[in-house]
This record gives C-alpha cells, sequence and structure tokens, in this order.
C-alpha cells in the first residue's frame, strides 16, 4: 500500500455542498475556476461560475462515464460530485477505472455530517446507508430497537416506501425526517413517522430514522434467524446447524460466498447479513425453491441474493471466485472436489451430510483431506400428550476445511 503521488494527477474529483463555490477550500475553487472540463449532474453545473469550461453531463448510460472522462485526458479537468467523493459517491467507481495516481479527491462535509449535526447524533452511533440507485430493502437488517439511521435516498418516493418498510416490521412509530439543501439558503426539514411519512419531500435528501418498536416488531439477529423467519418447504439448513456452519464460514467484508444446493437461500442470506457487501451465489436447479429463496433475500434485506439455475458441478464454471462455499445439498466427491480448487487461499469449505451416502463421502474428505468433522445433533422440547419432551432432528455430519495458502 502506498500514498498516490498527487504531482501524476490530472483528475480533481471535487466535493460541493449547496453553498456552491463559497463553500470551496482555495484550492478547489482555483481548480474549478481554472478547469477546462467540468463533468457533472445538473445541479453541481448549477452551483458553479465557471462560464469558459466545457460542460459535461453525467453521461447515460453511467456505465460510460470512465471512457467519458479518459477521453479529456490532457485538459484540466474537474468532476463535481456531492459531499464526500470516497463515501457513497462515484470515487469507489472512479478508482476501478483509473489509476489512483491520476486522481485526486478533494471532500466536502457529507450529507451524513450535516444531517447529524443538525440532529445532535453522534456519527459513530449511527448507521449510515444508502438506497439511491439500489433497493430500499438493503436497509431492512439495520432495523432494531434505538436504531439510528441516516440514509441517502433515491428521490422524493423514498420516505414512503422505507415507511412501509419499517411498517410491516412492527416499527411504525419510528420519527422520520427529511433534510434536504443543507448548508443552502433553501435548506428544509420534514418531519413525520413511518405511520406518517413526511410528505411534499424533494428528490434530493437525505433520511433520518430513529427506529422504535412496537408491541408486534420483528426483532431478528444479523445470524441465527428462526426458521420461520423464511418461507420453505421443509428441506433447509436448520437454525441452530446454520449458526454453527456461519461460524465457521467466517463472513466478511465484500466477502464471496458459493451456497451449493441453496435451497430456501437462508445460508446464503445470512452470510450477506453478517458482513457489508458480502456476496452470495445461491447454486439451485429446483425452481420453486429459487422462487422461495429470492423471496426471503428480499423480505430479509438482502435483495442482490444471485441464484443460478442448474446443478454443481457444472454451475461452477465461470463464477467468482468464491472465499467459502457452503455444500447443503448434492453433496459427492466430484462437487467437493471442484469446490476445493475453486476456493481462494486460505478460503473455507462447510458441508453437510444426513444421509449415510452423503455422510459416507464427507467422512472420505476427512480421511484424505483432514479439517474438521463432527456429528451435531440438536434435540427440541415439544409435547407428548399432556406433558412435554424432547424430540430430536435428523443428526448432520459437517466437515469443514480450510484451504492453506
Amino acid at each position: 500500500m502506498s500514498v498516490p503521488d498527487r504531482a501524476l494527477a490530472w483528475l480533481h474529483v471535487i466535493g460541493i455542498g449547496e453553498d456552491g463555490m463559497a463553500g470551496l477550500a482555495p484550492a478547489a475553487r482555483r481548480l474549478v475556476e481554472d478547469a477546462q472540463v467540468i463533468v457533472g449532474g445538473d445541479r453541481h453545473h448549477d452551483l458553479i461560475a465557471n462560464t469558459m469550461a466545457e460542460r459535461i453531463a453525467w453521461p447515460s448510460p453511467f456505465d460510460a462515464m470512465i471512457d467519458t472522462i479518459r477521453a479529456q485526458k490532457g485538459k484540466r479537468v474537474v468532476v463535481l460530485v456531492t459531499g464526500d467523493p470516497l463515501w457513497y459517491s462515484v470515487g469507489a467507481r472512479l478508482l476501478k477505472g483509473f489509476d489512483p495516481h491520476e486522481i485526486v479527491f478533494h471532500p466536502q462535509l457529507s450529507a451524513f455530517q450535516l444531517a447529524a449535526c443538525r440532529l445532535g447524533w453522534s456519527i459513530p452511533d449511527v448507521e449510515t446507508l444508502t438506497v439511491h440507485g439500489r433497493a430500499a430493502e438493503q436497509i431492512v437488517p439495520f432495523f432494531a430497537p434505538g436504531a439510528r439511521l441516516l440514509v441517502l435516498t433515491r428521490d422524493a418516493t423514498s420516505p414512503a416506501t422505507i415507511a412501509a418498510l419499517l411498517r410491516d416490521r412492527g416499527y411504525g412509530a419510528s420519527p422520520m425526517t427529511a433534510l434536504a439543501a443543507m448548508g443552502g439558503a433553501d435548506e428544509t426539514v420534514l418531519e413525520g413517522s413511518a405511520d406518517q411519512p413526511p410528505e411534499d419531500v424533494p428528490d434530493f435528501h437525505t433520511l433520518a430514522i430513529e427506529c422504535i418498536a412496537g408491541a408486534g416488531a420483528v426483532i431478528h439477529p444479523r445470524t441465527g434467524l428462526p426458521d420461520e423467519a423464511f418461507t420453505h418447504d421443509g428441506k433447509m439448513t436448520k437454525r441452530a446447524v446454520r449458526a454453527v456452519a456461519l461460524a465457521k464460514l467466517v463472513p466478511h467484508r465484500g466477502a464471496v460466498l458459493w451456497d451449493v444446493g441453496a435451497g430456501c437461500g437462508s445460508v446464503g442470506i445470512e452470510w450477506m447479513r453478517a458482513a457489508p457487501e458480502a456476496r452470495a451465489i445461491g447454486i439451485e436447479p429446483n425452481a420453486e425453491r429459487r422462487v422461495m429463496a429470492a423471496q426471503n433475500a428480499l423480505v430479509l434485506g438482502v435483495p442482490k441474493l444471485d441464484l443460478v439455475d442448474d446443478e454443481a458441478p457444472a454451475a461452477l464454471e465461470g463464477l467468482d471466485a468464491p472465499d467459502a462455499v457452503f455444500v447443503g445439498g448434492g453433496v459427492n466427491r466430484a462437487v467437493i472436489g471442484a469446490c476445493m480448487v475453486a476456493l481462494k487461499p486460505l478460503g473455507r469449505l462447510v458441508a453437510h451430510a444426513v444421509t449415510l451416502e452423503s455422510e459416507a463421502v464427507l467422512q472420505a474428505a476427512y480421511g484424505e483431506f483432514g479439517g474438521e468433522l463432527q456429528r451435531i445433533s440438536v434435540e427440541s422440547a415439544s409435547p407428548v400428550g399432556p406433558y412435554k419432551g424432547w424430540r430430536p432432528a435428523m443428526p448432520v455430519t459437517q466437515w469443514s476445511w480450510v484451504k492453506k495458502p
């Protein structure tokens, strides 16, 4: 890791607020004034005074942005964004298209910082989220009693959309505040609740939510969700066993999981809930189960669950290399072998078996490759006539293995 050499940069990405040029640091202001090309949205162009530069709007489709900007190399180029370019803004995408040595970032106060100051909220105690260009359901895992959320929104419809998600989960009393044009002459604060969301909200705003749980609130852990949280056909990795599997799969930021034999998606969904930007690819040849998995992913706040209609090992060809693999169905030597090869160094493999035949596959893998072999038995209290007794579930054999670097 090294700090990029700013002397080599030709592309300046400048955060700007509602106060326009007046709010820029002197160095950033000079860059805007001297620019030959300025790229930004309509509202950004309206905030600056340079009349000599060529103005370029965000291209459509937006994916053409990198090529559009690269074509300006050799000129004095400024890209204008709102607030902090590297906090839910275009900065991260630019870094995927350009060498970091080519770019200098000039941050402004972000909408999160401005909103937190208006509300008197400490940012380390707040979840900073976005639904701009993303499904609103992805903020669902952050609903919890007393949680404070700051959300970058899509448009004027976002408060009503998010309010419905809160109401459906028993958080209708949660206060909601829309803050628009912060730091400018037209700054506006609109208040409401999930039961009565703020009205007449402008498209460009930040939404603050303080979660208040009602009597019927759904309060779920990130992982170890109850089985009844999922729509399923009875064939799923049950809660206690799922929790052990997730502990050995070790979810972390941005990591990729292959969920082989995904069923209703329970393991992949919990993987994605467990860590920011974690991704899961579920391989499931049964169409009805893929429908259930997609529905569960949406309801439980991970709408980006990727589902593949095919059987392993053929389905594994061409997928992004996994950091972890869970094999919950279709255990055989070919599948295990393909997953072991595909795993990244230090990747984790966890496989479950409930039949004698699949258990034999895991025993053989354990004998050949080592790892850890466990048999997990769970008993739950249930009625036995007028009394209660222990009812065992089918034991699960679990093999876990870590790929050496």
